[in-house]
């Protein structure tokens, strides 16, 4: 189970949640513009546009969950079982297997738009990147500043569905969610007012009563509602970095606690990392369920102009953190210690 979103001050931001019970190996991976992709479409995948994003690194192939690249265009994938279907490869269509669509959209084109109407020329396959690694029945959102769509490969063909929402999440299929939101209109972010019996003097007895019946289960449907309320109503402190915080905190609204969800196969369902990606300034921010200091990686301060990839381990333990600053406190102590014996 996953959410996904944008979100949109003077800058525009794309990320998720990604839900899941374990890792994947995943790491912050920049593909620079002369990486060579090898397709299965047997397309020259050389001289594209640079994205970053996080992914498996398996023969020297980026496996993405969620990238951006750098005209500002972004994609993700998130679990959609027993709806996707895939279908066979098509003679005289040009054939993407899921796992390779978002470096195949990413590399070439720089906005929302026309790579939807590309999308509805193309066959998404079902074949597996190995024998090792099944096919993951997926669903993706596609986004840039302007625009936002959702691409469903399904039974009867691939739906490609404008999202005026800026959010998604997992099953139902997204007309769903659409007409699932027409059942929380009464909701406002407001103090609300007493609709209920007019002769009767009556007030909220506490905060936030506005938003009383918005979901909290963590159920697609229920996280796609909240998702949206939350995005819909949020306000900024002023700056980037408010912004990026701001993201984060309506990701939490959202996430998965250890134990909160369990599997069928008894497994605890959390979130494992949640990211907030600002494609225009070419920044990628991360956290992890065990580390909720906010890392970051700029992919304009690599060489783009490189053939092969950029990776970054992602700091998942917050002991880390702490010991490392321990050992710069004892550092800077030390110092201040031979500064003084100096002056003596």
């Amino acid at each position: 189970m996953c959410t996904c979103m944008t979100y949109q001050t003077d800058e525009f931001y794309f990320g998720r949640n990604l839900d899941l019970e374990y890792s994947f190996g995943e790491q912050i991976v920049i593909t620079p513009r002369n990486y060579r992709f090898s397709f299965e479409g047997n397309e020259d995948g050389q001289n594209h546009f640079a994205m970053i994003g996080m992914a498996n690194i398996t023969d020297r192939y980026p496996l993405y969950a969620e990238a951006a690249n750098e005209k500002g265009l972004c994609m993700a994938g998130l679990n959609f079982p027993e709806n996707a279907v895939y279908h066979e490869e098509t003679t005289g269509k040009e054939n993407i297997a899921s796992y390779e669509i978002i470096p195949w959209i990413l590399r070439r084109f720089s906005n929302a738009e026309d790579a939807a109407e590309y999308l509805r020329k193309v066959v998404v396959t079902g074949k597996a990147f190995a024998e090792t690694m099944p096919t993951a029945p997926l669903h993706w959102m596609l986004a840039d500043r302007k625009t936002c769509y959702v691409i469903e490969p399904m039974k009867d063909g691939l739906h490609i569905n404008q999202n005026p929402y800026g959010v998604l999440t997992n099953n139902p299929p997204f007309p769903f969610h659409m007409e699932n939101v027409k059942q929380y209109l009464n909701l406002t972010s407001e103090s609300p007012t007493n609709q209920f019996c007019k002769e009767l003097d009556l007030k909220p007895f506490g905060q936030g009563l506005g938003s009383f019946g918005l979901p909290g289960d963590f159920s697609p449907a229920s996280r796609f509602i909240k998702a949206v309320f939350l995005r819909w109503n949020s306000v900024s402190s002023k700056g980037k970095y408010g912004d990026v915080t701001q993201f984060f905190h309506i990701l939490d609204g959202v996430g998965m606690v250890r134990g909160s969800v369990r599997t069928e196969e008894g497994r605890n369902d959390i979130t494992t990392y949640s990211c907030c990606i600002s494609p225009e300034q070419g920044v990628y921010y991360c956290k992890t369920y065990e580390n909720y200091q906010i890392q970051a990686v700029d992919m304009f301060k690599e060489d783009l102009g490189s053939a092969e990839l950029i990776a970054y381990q992602m700091q998942k333990d917050q002991n880390i953190c702490w010991k490392n600053q321990r050992k710069a406190v004892e550092e800077e102590r030390k110092r201040g210690e031979e500064r003084s014996g100096r002056k003596k």
